[in-house]
């Protein structure tokens, strides 16, 4: 049974500004699905045909390198997912994978092309928030090359903490060598590096739980990198 956008639960603040209409116009042109734990949201190099809506559950972001396959980033619901490579090409530039199970929407371009142009106030919401992504981008990028793994490793648990999670428990959604790609190490400096923070007294894990005790020495760390 398709969920009538008017009454989701899961609205961002752009499509909460779309009209009745509007939000009729995505109940009939969607296709909802539920995924595991490691299933495909998006295949790169697939031919892009829908936009994306995680409505429940986290994703990860990664594309193929030279070498290995980067992890770009983690991200939560609810979030509209692949709209730069679904704009931008007519091939999927990266792939999303869940890494949680998540709920998803499958909504027709066109028809999400047609609610674009229909409706200034959800495409200025989604312009922005293109922009903090791109400006966000640039931060992580220059944080990855020029901070050192301690600082690099703070900035990732705090983003889970404080934009993923928005808790200072929460449980590692991805292994430690996952962990490792997304701020550009190696699993065992991952797990070194964890293991200083929870004898420092930092943060304390039990298992896959982690537990920030001393969020304002984190930030110090990632300050000073």
């Amino acid at each position: 049974m398709q969920t009538d956008c008017r009454n989701c639960l899961f609205k961002t603040t752009a499509t909460s500004m779309l009209s009745d209409c509007s939000l009729e116009q995505l109940t009939t042109n969607h296709l909802e699905l539920k995924l595991k734990k490691g299933d495909a949201i998006i295949k790169e190099g697939t031919y892009s045909t829908n936009v994306v809506f995680l409505r429940t559950g986290l994703a990860k972001i990664h594309l193929a390198g030279p070498y290995t396959e980067q992890i770009v980033k983690v991200v939560n619901a609810p979030s509209y997912l692949g709209l730069p490579t679904t704009f931008g090409s007519k091939i999927n530039q990266y792939s999303i994978t869940a890494i949680t199970e998540a709920e998803v929407c499958y909504i027709d371009l066109e028809v999400f092309q047609n609610i674009l142009d229909e409706n200034k106030e959800f495409t200025r919401e989604i312009i922005q928030e293109f922009c903090k992504n791109e400006l966000e981008s640039f931060r992580r990028c220059a944080n990855r090359t020029q901070k050192l793994i301690r600082g690099n490793m703070a900035d990732a648990l705090l983003e889970f903490s404080d934009n993923i999670f928005k808790s200072n428990t929460f449980q590692l959604p991805i292994s430690q060598s996952e962990f490792a790609n997304l701020v550009d190490t190696s699993r065992e400096s991952v797990s070194r590096v964890l293991g200083e923070f929870d004898k420092d007294g930092i943060i304390k894990i039990i298992g896959k739980e982690i537990t920030i005790l001393n969020k304002q020495s984190l930030i110090l760390i990632s300050q000073n990198g």
